[in-house]
């Protein structure tokens, strides 16, 4: 294996282990996370529920070599879709936990995410972050 690739081994598993971690989150305390689901949704509890299982899921499958890539562009997909409960928690101050962030703060988080992002576009070699030389799958 190619010390590249045993890098983005590693960092797969390091990266996706937090995710599974505030999956399960989701599990054991949904009541945190309510507030922060957009009002226009509606059912907070669904929607928290639901971004646990999607969190252990994306967050196992780009852990695991066969399914990196995909697991990787739905972690991509995912991260853009749940800024949509920090955004509204920015405008609509609302706070997360009894702790509600200042425009810094949030402005931080928003470059967390962002990061996030492009990590997962580096471990799943997807986008303009995947390795150069690496032929893409051909359909058939």
């Amino acid at each position: 294996m190619p010390s590249s690739t045993r890098v983005r081994a590693w960092a797969s598993v390091l990266y996706g282990l937090p995710f599974i971690w505030v999956g399960a989150m989701h599990f054991v305390d949904p009541v945190v996370f309510e507030p922060i689901v957009p009002t226009y949704l509606g059912m907070p509890r669904f929607w928290v529920l639901l971004t646990g299982v999607t969190e252990i899921g994306v967050g196992l499958g780009i852990m695991w070599s066969r399914t990196r890539r995909v697991a990787s562009v739905l972690m991509i997909v995912q991260l853009c879709l749940l800024y949509l409960a920090n955004l509204h928690m920015w405008v609509n101050e609302v706070p997360f936990d009894g702790v509600l962030l200042s425009t810094t703060g949030h402005i931080v988080r928003l470059a967390i995410q962002v990061l996030l992002i492009v990590a997962a576009a580096w471990v799943g070699g997807v986008g303009p972050l995947r390795e150069s030389g690496v032929a893409e799958p051909q359909p058939e």
